[in-house]
């Protein structure tokens, strides 16, 4: 197995849609792993993966839309219940979300306490919230032996403030788009990127359903092609696909109108559990 994967644990939206899991990445360097986002059912795609919620290593959270967030209070207390007592670092934008990460876990207060009692475990100390002021440009946030992350402020408005994140691994690196339109920040923390996971939306599709507002802040599937194809990446990974593919034909129209912005490198139409490598020829342009 390569050094550096990046896999799906949800390609979904806020619409439940069979297959497809909330919004969730995850991105592991050895043994070290972390969780993009965490929406429904991002615990049982874990569990999926051979993984269980204590090796989970860090949770980075990109903005506040509450489909990236309904798993994080599970991801949370099954890494408690599976018995690591340590906080779970969680990255986070100053402003709700860095709100709601603190919060996280005062409405299981109760549950908390009745099994604390009851097993004699250590309570949990609650996510170890590291809040960042949103940047402008990109700018590392964390860093750890021999991975160094860097965020940047996006354009999802009205909501703000949305992140999108770069992990650099020896390996190669890969970046997570969150929500946002196309747009020169993401250009710009992206450029050369071997993996970028980049929400996707057929904007022509979605107006013609009469939901404009959703392609109004989402990022048009013809501009991110032409966005890919400047930024250099190698491996472009649709993800959070509106509307939601149904069909081959449906599929086969994200890839068309990718291809048709320009974009010439690998590409992916994503579908939950999905891993890519990084660093390796799959993940490399050309």
């Amino acid at each position: 197995m390569p050094n550096t994967t990046v896999t799906l644990t949800g390609t979904g939206t806020p619409l439940p849609v069979p297959g497809r899991a909330g919004p969730g990445t995850l991105v592991r360097r050895g043994g070290w792993a972390a969780q993009v986002d965490a929406g429904r059912g991002t615990v049982l795609r874990l569990a999926e993966l051979g993984l269980g919620c204590p090796d989970i290593d860090l949770l980075a959270l990109t903005h506040h839309h509450s489909d990236h967030l309904v798993g994080a209070a599970d991801l949370v207390l099954t890494r408690w219940v599976q018995g690591r007592f340590d906080p779970l670092p969680v990255l986070a934008p100053e402003g709700p979300t860095a709100r709601f990460a603190r919060r996280l876990l005062d409405g299981w207060a109760e549950d908390i306490d009745v099994r604390r009692r009851h097993t004699g475990r250590p309570a949990p100390q609650g996510p170890d919230v590291r809040a960042f002021a949103p940047p402008a440009a990109p700018a590392v946030i964390w860093r750890s032996a021999d991975v160094e992350i860097a965020a940047v402020s996006v354009r999802h408005e009205p909501v703000e403030p949305a992140v999108a994140y770069r992990f650099d691994t020896p390996s190669g690196a890969v970046v997570v788009s969150g929500d946002t339109r196309v747009c020169a920040e993401v250009e710009r923390l992206a450029r050369g990127a071997d993996v970028l996971v980049h929400e996707a939306c057929r904007s022509a599709a979605v107006r013609e359903r009469g939901k404009r507002f959703i392609a109004d802040y989402h990022a048009d599937t013809v501009e991110l092609g032409a966005m890919a194809e400047r930024a250099g990446i190698g491996t472009l990974v649709l993800t959070h696909l509106e509307p939601a593919p149904r069909t081959d034909e449906d599929t086969e129209a994200f890839a068309a109108e990718v291809r048709r912005g320009g974009y010439g490198g690998h590409l992916i139409v994503g579908e939950d559990l999905l891993t890519a490598p990084v660093g390796e020829p799959a993940a490399q342009r050309g």
